[in-house]
């Protein structure tokens, strides 16, 4: 049985680039790159070509570019810095919005324990915020607005250029969770205005533990780790040359091929909502045409979508039903109950996110296979039973 892989939002196969420019560095090259002789110094040239490669797939200068173990340490990193910068200014209160990673929620709550205010805006039902929202919440003492360029379980892409447009006329700093947009959408940091961004090498086929944040070099970001001088003195530790040679390789490669892979994710995209919403009682989360090129995330009522894994991995089809960083989690997804789904039909939720690899055909495939077990599991199940027999009302018409 061939495997079929649309769980890209969790993590993405490592291309061929990114492996081609990773083996140097872990074979001849092995050197520390902060070592003075001849083999560090070749690690330390390959440090300064990766940052300059992202900085360049970005629009940023290579000074802007600090490299991370991944989208979560440099989440945690911005925070801190844009909160460190308010306090002393007197400034304590930031603001988020209700669908953000838990790497930005757990930090802010971390954040309001020492004494900040957090504000987090209500999102509409397709999981947007808007510029105006922003605006009418900013006040005296607003240290940071931190908003998600697109969401990772139901892709809806933010309007992050007119909210850092808002929070600069305001004289607040911006940051923006890019982790599942870069390599996938347009991302140039000058023409979105802000004043920083995160972004993880394994959403855009690079390896895993490593990422990087951007900051504008009108700023300095604070130091989370601490114990050495490397990225400027504001994050210890020995680079792993290996992983951001990769990274920027992946990162180059994927910014290349954004016209083509958007076209082709795009059309399956709307193939499979298309498909799936011939489902009775289903219903597309997100945004239907603002969203990821790759993303699908539905709701089928009267059934766990755990059961809906289960099968459809049984079946060859591995998927998921939100966020990996909380799969082990009983509650619903933080984000379908903040776009207004009840409990029960945020838990027969289905994630599905396609890269390159995946074919019109496997499209098809999975069409089907979700049809046959959506009507396998509601088949055995008491609720949709109590729903058929008019015991209960349906919520998705």
């Amino acid at each position: 049985m061939n495997t079929i892989y649309v769980d890209n939002a969790a993590t993405t196969k490592m291309s061929k680039t990114a492996i081609n420019a990773m083996m140097p560095y872990l074979d001849e090259c092995y050197g520390n790159p902060s070592s003075l002789h001849t083999v560090g110094q070749l690690a330390q040239e390959a440090l300064v070509k990766a940052r300059e490669d992202m900085a360049k797939a970005l629009g940023a200068e290579p000074r802007e570019i600090f490299f991370m173990s991944g989208g979560s340490e440099a989440d945690n990193q911005a925070l801190l810095t844009g909160a460190e910068r308010g306090a002393l200014k007197g400034k304590k209160h930031i603001i988020s919005q209700k669908t953000e990673h838990h790497a930005i929620l757990h930090s802010l709550r971390r954040l309001e324990k020492q004494g900040f205010e957090i504000e987090l805006l209500d999102v509409d039902e397709f999981g947007n915020v808007t510029a105006e929202q922003v605006k009418n919440a900013i006040r005296e003492d607003t240290a940071l607005v931190t908003i998600m360029t697109a969401n990772n379980e139901i892709g809806t892409i933010m309007p992050i250029k007119e909210i850092a447009a808002v929070c600069h006329e305001k004289g607040v700093l911006f940051h923006t969770d890019a982790v599942q947009a870069a390599g996938h959408i347009p991302m140039n940091v000058k023409e979105i205005g802000c004043d920083m961004l995160s972004l993880s090498a394994h959403k855009f086929h690079g390896p895993k533990g490593v990422g990087a944040l951007y900051v504008s070099k009108k700023l300095f970001p604070s130091t989370l780790i601490e114990g050495g001088a490397q990225e400027r003195g504001r994050r210890a530790g020995t680079e792993n040359i290996a992983g951001i040679s990769a990274m920027a390789a992946a990162l180059s490669e994927a910014v290349a091929k954004i016209p083509e892979n958007t076209s082709k994710l795009t059309a399956m995209r709307d193939r499979l909502i298309e498909g799936l919403s011939e489902i009775p009682h289903s219903i597309l989360n997100g945004d239907k045409t603002n969203r990821l090129p790759g993303n699908v995330n539905m709701c089928f009522e009267g059934i766990e979508g755990e059961s809906i894994l289960l099968l459809l991995d049984a079946k060859g089809i591995c998927a998921s039903s939100g966020s990996a960083c909380t799969s082990g989690s009983l509650d619903p997804s933080h984000v379908l109950l903040a776009i207004g789904r009840p409990h029960e039909v945020a838990h027969g939720s289905l994630r599905l996110t396609l890269s390159e690899e995946n074919t019109p055909e496997q499209i098809e495939f999975i069409i089907k296979s979700v049809k046959e077990v959506v009507e396998y599991l509601r088949g055995m199940s008491p609720v949709w039973q109590d729903l058929q027999e008019g015991k209960k009302k349906y919520v998705i018409q």
